[in-house]
C-alpha cells in the first residue's frame, strides 16, 4: 500500500507544470514604441539588515541611482538618490531626491517652484477676509445677546 502511496506521489509531481523564474533580461521596452533599450548597467546590493543600493543606467541615456535604509520611524524605509534622462525636446532632465517621513522631496531645476511666503496677498482675498471677519463678529454680537428679532403682532 504505501508502495502505491508513493508511486501515485511521484506520478503526481512528475506531472505537475514546473514553474521558473523568468530568466533577466538585459533590455526593457521604452515608452509606447517598441524600440528595445539595453541596459548597460545593474549593480543592486542588498544588506543583512535591511539598507540596499542599487544603479542602473541604459544606453538611451537614463541613469538611475538610490539607496536606503530602515532607519527612518518605525523601521519604515529612508530612501535618496537621482535619475536623469533627455526629455523629447532635447532637455537634460535630472532629479534628485529624498523620500523619508515627509514624503518624496525631488529637487530639480527644472520643477516648479512656488512662491517665498510671505508673498503681497491680492487685494480681492484681503476684502473677502475682511468681509468674513466683519460677518463672524455680527454672529458673535448676536449670540451673546440673544435673539434680536421679534416674531408675531407687536405688543
Amino acid at each position: 500500500m504505501q508502495l502505491i502511496v508513493l508511486a501515485v506521489l511521484a506520478t503526481v509531481a512528475a506531472a505537475a507544470p514546473q514553474y521558473a523564474a523568468p530568466a533577466p533580461s538585459p533590455t526593457r521596452y521604452s515608452g509606447e514604441s517598441d524600440e528595445v533599450v539595453a541596459i548597460l548597467r545593474d549593480d543592486r546590493v542588498q544588506e543583512d539588515d535591511g539598507s540596499y543600493n542599487f544603479e542602473v543606467e541604459t544606453d538611451d541615456g537614463v541613469k538611475l541611482s538610490q539607496k536606503g535604509s530602515p532607519s527612518g520611524p518605525d523601521g519604515s524605509v529612508v530612501k535618496s538618490g537621482q535619475y536623469s534622462y533627455t526629455a523629447p525636446d532635447g532637455t537634460e532632465v535630472l532629479v534628485k531626491y529624498v523620500a523619508d517621513e515627509n514624503g518624496f522631496q525631488p529637487q530639480s531645476d527644472l520643477l516648479p517652484v512656488a512662491p517665498e511666503f510671505p508673498h503681497p496677498i491680492p487685494d480681492f482675498v484681503l476684502e473677502q477676509i475682511a468681509f468674513a471677519a466683519k460677518e463672524d463678529a455680527e454672529r458673535a454680537r448676536e449670540e451673546s445677546n440673544g435673539p434680536s428679532r421679534t416674531y408675531g403682532a407687536p405688543q
